[in-house]
C-alpha cells in the first residue's frame, strides 16, 4: 500500500537534480515520477519540472520546485541509520560532496541545503545501555564528533 503521509521537500528549481543525486546515494531508492507543471506558476513556466516523486531507502518522498521563498533549516533533518562505519563513511562523503557542510554529532548539510543525520545503529545501542555510565560516556564522545566514529564511541563507552 502506498504511504498516505510523506515529506515534501521544497527546492528552488533543482528538485530533479536533488532527487537524482539522492537516489544515487541510498540503497532501495529510485525516482518514481516526474511531474511537469501544466500551467505557469510563481515558481516557473508551464512545462518545467514541478514535482518529483521518489523513494529513498524505501521511504516515499516528494521534491517540489517551489521557488526561492523558502530554504531548508536544521529544524528538520532526515536521519539515516547505518549498519557499520563503512556505510557511515560512504554516506557522509556522498552527502558532503560538492559543497556540503559537515556539522556536529553526525549532522551534515548537503549541497542543496538539506540537513541529514548519518547515525550508526551502534550509537543508539550504546545510548540505550542499561549501565548509565556507559551511556553517558558514549553521549559525551558523540558530542565531540562531526562524522560519527563507531570504534571511538565503543572505546568511550567502555571507559577507554
Amino acid at each position: 500500500m502506498d504511504a498516505r503521509m510523506y515529506p515534501c521537500l521544497w527546492f528552488d528549481g533543482v528538485a530533479e537534480q536533488a532527487a537524482e543525486h539522492y537516489v544515487g546515494i541510498f540503497p532501495d531508492s529510485h525516482v518514481d515520477k516526474v511531474w511537469r507543471s501544466p500551467a505557469d506558476t510563481p515558481a516557473g513556466p508551464a512545462g518545467q519540472v514541478l514535482v518529483v516523486d521518489l523513494t529513498l531507502a524505501g521511504q516515499r518522498l516528494q521534491a517540489l520546485n517551489g521557488g526561492p521563498e523558502f530554504r531548508f533549516s536544521e529544524a528538520v533533518s532526515l536521519v539515516f541509520e547505518c549498519d557499520d562505519q563503512a556505510e557511515v563513511d560512504r554516506l557522509w562523503d556522498a552527502l558532503g560532496a560538492d559543497g556540503g557542510e559537515p556539522g556536529p554529532c553526525g549532522w551534515i548539510k548537503d549541497r542543496f541545503g538539506l540537513s541529514w543525520q548519518v547515525v550508526p545503529r551502534r550509537l543508539n545501542e550504546l545510548l540505550d545501555d542499561p549501565d548509565p555510565d556507559r551511556a553517558r560516556r558514549a553521549m559525551e564522545a558523540m558530542l565531540t564528533m562531526g562524522r560519527l566514529d563507531v570504534a571511538e564511541l565503543e572505546r568511550a563507552a567502555a571507559g577507554g
